[in-house]
């Protein structure tokens, strides 16, 4: 009979090693297999052969559907260098008996800071006043400063978050540092459990709502047109979350009709939008619209956060076998 494989003989296999940046240290990766291979990128039709001898696969992004789980006759545990699991299929992990690990809260305080910043840009309407420089208003005017765009201060304003785990609740931290008020909506799809307030109830009141729940059946399309037509013209929208849970077309809508002031977001439906999207069509119109390349996340230190979770759930793993 064949000895069971130990920590020390596992052969781990990293995907899509670029998805992560630069400058990250994996020697906690090395550490807990005994052979451990990365790979810069991996297409569809590399996958298979990639995992095929492998213990335990490290993916962030590529894709593991049920036949390459089904026919990687080694695999014993799948690790995702993500929170976001949906590129597994977990239902053919589960029959197969290999359980999948993921990174948790790795990017807390890279995406707070980020929310704060998407925040406070908006507030002070600098992608009008950055138009406007580039355009030559500032060389042209009789004045030593331009204001022709309103700006607004965060403190005494009613910050609506959706979201009250770990990174809701650091975003809420900062706010409260700005002398916000602090609210947290009851988790959509769940209000009648919840003694919070629902969003519908907030989003009259609200000055600024930021969103960080998940993408599910109950927040995808959560701002709309109708949520939408709830609110307050001053309202500024940060989205760090998921794409789809903004309607992208009802928010556009509604900020060039000015029935919101402002809105940022990190995320986008299509992820890179190889098809183009409306929102990055409008950032050339004189709109209080800011859109980031999804890197909320990116600091270096929570990149590295996410390969020293994953080499503990590994480490974690193998004490059991």
């Amino acid at each position: 009979m064949p000895l069971k494989n130990t920590p020390l003989n596992l052969k781990g296999v990293l995907l899509d090693a670029d998805s992560l940046g630069d400058n990250l240290d994996f020697s906690c990766l090395e550490a807990a297999l005994g052979s451990f291979v990365s790979y810069a990128e991996t297409a569809p039709d590399q996958v298979q052969e990639r995992i095929q001898d492998a213990d335990i696969v490290l993916s962030n992004k590529v894709v593991i559907d049920a036949h390459e789980i089904k026919n990687a006759q080694q695999l014993k545990l799948i690790c995702v260098l993500a929170t976001g699991t949906n590129n597994i299929d977990h239902d053919a992990a589960q029959q197969a008996g290999i359980p999948v690990c993921n990174a948790i809260a790795y990017g807390t305080n890279s995406v707070a800071q980020h929310t704060l910043m998407l925040m406070l840009m908006l507030s002070t309407r600098q992608p009008l006043y950055q138009k406007s420089v580039a355009e030559g208003a500032w060389n042209s005017s009789p004045l030593f400063c331009l204001m022709q765009h309103p700006v607004s201060e965060l403190a005494g304003k009613h910050l609506v978050i959706v979201g009250a785990g770990v990174l809701g609740a650091k975003v809420a931290q900062l706010a409260e540092a700005f002398d916000m008020k602090v609210s947290f909506s009851a988790r959509p799809g769940n209000e009648k459990n919840d003694q919070r307030p629902s969003l519908d109830r907030l989003l009259p009141t609200a000055d600024i709502l930021s969103l960080h729940c998940p993408l599910t059946e109950n927040t995808e399309n959560l701002i709309n047109a109708a949520r939408l037509a709830q609110v307050k013209p001053e309202l500024l929208v940060v989205n760090c979350a998921r794409g789809g849970i903004v309607n992208e077309t009802d928010i556009l809508a509604a900020l060039k009709s000015k029935r919101i002031s402002g809105y940022a977001t990190d995320v986008l439906t299509q992820e890179p939008p190889v098809n183009g999207n409306g929102l990055l069509d409008a950032l050339n119109e004189t709109l209080n619209l800011i859109v980031t390349p999804h890197n909320a996340w990116i600091s270096q230190n929570a990149r590295q956060n996410i390969v020293d979770q994953t080499a503990a759930s590994i480490q974690s793993f193998t004490a059991t076998i």
